[in-house]
């Protein structure tokens, strides 16, 4: 039954349930609806506990008004922790009010006099040393009848006795609202500047560690590894994803499994688990890490088709069912049934998958891109991620769900560390509104609290929108928009060298897909986009606004080819502007309406933002500044503003 204390609205947290998320070090806003009946003055706090080592923290709400109350609270540990928000009538500071009330109105205080009394003799129960005489010394004056009323209560109504009046142990009502869990991850799990490779078009896994260097110079943090396995030789695509293969024809990676193994083997062309385990260890030497694809399907050749063939369709006939996404047909491709007749069958097949993740994490992968995870049940990832993270909770999670709202939504909530979204969609067709609209969505909206987005303007199987025939100025406002409204953003390799044939008017993958067959390039081509992602990667380790979504706030323009937004760090001391132009063709100018006391500027007095892209510095006053952007020469601004402008 409610009591009078109401508290209400606790964030962060889910809507089912599940914990929200944050990471170690994060600054967390906690907010709550508390109020109680009548005018007596609350007081709030929240506690941060860890399900392992108990209570870490606690932190103090603040009143925000209309019965809202925020504190933030930070993080240390890895895990499984929780936040309890408690409430209690302060009765200190009710009190305190009510004196000052009615002598304000020139009114008899007596009976608030008594009441002081009562209050402070109470208090003083089980205190010791300064506390105690800090508090004998407000009953020795509220006591003395010789003293004004104002010089009787003036002790009491200092702030250390009502610190101690207010505090929850002396309130009747205390009122403690119901845990909420809160997984917390290592900071990889938010932030990170993704670059997808495959290792066959390097030479193998050795060609691979090559190729790092240039990737940490570049200011990646992960690469990522699409399936190593051994690859299917039945239905085996060829190039374009033609049924027909040729006998040079190396298949899609995704077609796992073969005669020389499945999920935990090697393929022979790209190495040994030796070569792995060495590439892992020069990531790691590089400053990089490796993230693995974590693909729950099989090829026609997969060992588990003949072990397992219950943990596979079948179709009328018996065959097995191959996967499809009309109207594409994937021949190669068994996908996995995870509720096989049997309920043993079932415990046999989630084991066995949860073995995959096993055997890879004791070859040194702690980040898994999960292929589809849309297309296998959410029992089966409610009970995977927690198994796994239980014992590995720096293991982190991203979902390749390209699916619908709620169905992303619901995988993010029951444990996926971050998800692919629908950013590679959010083009110029859609114009400013719409990718405006989107980010807000993630960065304020309900599912804020625990699903972290990965933009990514192209994958192997996506080149959409100005990418497509595109000149190499989409590529750069696609690539700058990535890396700076999202704290993880990621390219598939030849992003850079500006690839831009699609395989048909109106099939949005890649001519020559790389999915199936080998695709050396030339890194080292003049004219490529290297230099601008060295850039936005260097800025995005050295402003802390670009490392979380909370504070991003869009910015009037006159001119909706204009995107502007700023983005703020958590405490406010780091502030990046950022203006990118949605058209990769033509010259797009106007004027951008600045907030300026959120930026903190001086009013109607110069001030000066240094360009971080090209290293100019411009000098400005008042809100409303112009911008020109001509795509053929930049595409964008990324703007910080001298000491003197910034917030203090």
């Amino acid at each position: 039954m409610t009591g009078h204390i109401v508290i209400d609205d606790i964030r962060p947290a889910t809507p089912h349930g599940y914990p929200a998320k944050a990471v170690v070090g994060e600054a967390v806003p906690v907010r709550a609806v508390i109020f109680r009946d009548g005018h007596d003055i609350l007081g709030a706090e929240v506690e941060l506990s860890h399900d392992l080592h108990g209570p870490l923290s606690t932190a103090a709400l603040g009143a925000l008004g209309n019965d809202d109350w925020s504190a933030v609270v930070v993080p240390e540990r890895l895990g499984r922790h929780h936040l309890v928000v408690r409430a209690w009538t302060d009765r200190g500071a009710t009190w305190s009010h009510k004196v000052g009330v009615k002598l304000e109105a020139g009114q008899d205080i007596d009976v608030e006099i008594a009441e002081g009394v009562a209050l402070v003799r109470a208090a003083l129960s089980g205190r010791r040393g300064l506390a105690r005489r800090t508090l004998r010394s407000a009953l020795d004056a509220l006591s003395d009848a010789t003293l004004t009323p104002e010089q009787r209560v003036a002790p009491a109504r200092s702030a250390d006795v009502l610190a101690i009046l207010g505090r929850p142990d002396l309130a009747p009502d205390l009122t403690t609202a119901a845990a909420l869990p809160l997984w917390v991850d290592r900071p990889r799990a938010l932030v990170g500047a993704w670059y997808e490779l495959f290792p066959r078009s390097h030479g193998g896994l050795a060609g691979v560690a090559g190729r790092l260097p240039a990737l940490a110079e570049m200011g990646f943090d992960v690469v990522y590894l699409p399936p190593v396995h051994p690859i299917g030789r039945s239905h085996r695509k060829g190039r374009n994803n033609s049924l027909l293969a040729g006998p040079d024809d190396p298949g899609s990676p995704w077609a796992i499994g073969s005669a020389e193994g499945g999920h935990t083997s090697v393929h022979p062309e790209l190495g040994t688990i030796d070569d792995f385990d060495a590439l892992v260890d020069a990531a790691a030497a590089a400053g990089l890490e490796l993230a693995l694809d974590y693909a729950l399907q099989c090829s026609p050749d997969h060992p588990w088709v003949g072990e397992h063939p219950e943990w596979f369709h079948r179709r009328p006939d018996g065959s097995i069912a191959y996967a499809e996404n009309p109207p594409k047909k994937y021949q190669d491709i068994y996908p996995i049934n995870f509720w096989p007749a049997e309920e043993a069958d079932r415990a046999a097949l989630w084991d066995a998958c949860r073995d995959i993740l096993a055997f890879w994490i004791g070859h040194g992968i702690r980040i898994f891109r999960v292929d589809n995870p849309h297309t296998k049940p959410i029992a089966f990832w409610e009970w995977l991620i927690p198994a796994v993270q239980a014992d590995h909770p720096d293991v982190v999670f991203l979902a390749e769900a390209f699916t619908r709202p709620r169905v992303m939504a619901r995988l993010a909530e029951v444990g996926f560390s971050q998800s692919y979204t629908y950013f590679t969609w959010r083009t110029a067709q859609h114009g400013e509104e719409g990718l405006r609209v989107y980010v807000e969505e993630l960065a304020h909206g309900p599912t804020a609290d625990y699903m972290r987005p990965n933009f990514w303007p192209n994958t192997p199987d996506i080149l959409a929108g100005p990418l497509r025939d595109g000149p190499p100025s989409a590529f750069a406002l696609r690539a700058v928009l990535a890396a700076t409204l999202a704290p993880s953003y990621g390219i598939y390799s030849g992003y850079e060298l500006y690839e831009n044939a699609p395989a048909s008017p109106t099939n949005e993958e890649y001519l020559d897909s790389e999915k199936y067959q080998l695709r050396p390039r030339e890194f080292a081509e003049p004219g490529s986009l290297v230099p601008l992602l060295t850039s936005l990667n260097r800025l995005r380790r050295a402003h802390p606004a670009l490392q979380q979504l909370r504070g991003t706030s869009f910015v009037a323009s006159d001119n909706p080819q204009l995107l502007a937004y700023t983005r703020h760090s958590d405490d406010g001391r780091d502030i990046v502007l950022c203006v990118v132009t949605l058209d990769p063709v033509r010259a797009q100018e106007g004027l951008l309406h600045l907030d300026t006391v959120l930026l903190g500027l001086p009013d109607g007095q110069p001030y000066e933002v240094l360009d971080e892209l090209s290293g100019e510095t411009y000098r400005w006053t008042g809100a409303d500044v112009f911008v020109r952007l001509e795509p053929w020469a930049r595409v964008a601004h990324i703007f910080s503003f001298a000491a003197s402008a910034a917030p203090a």
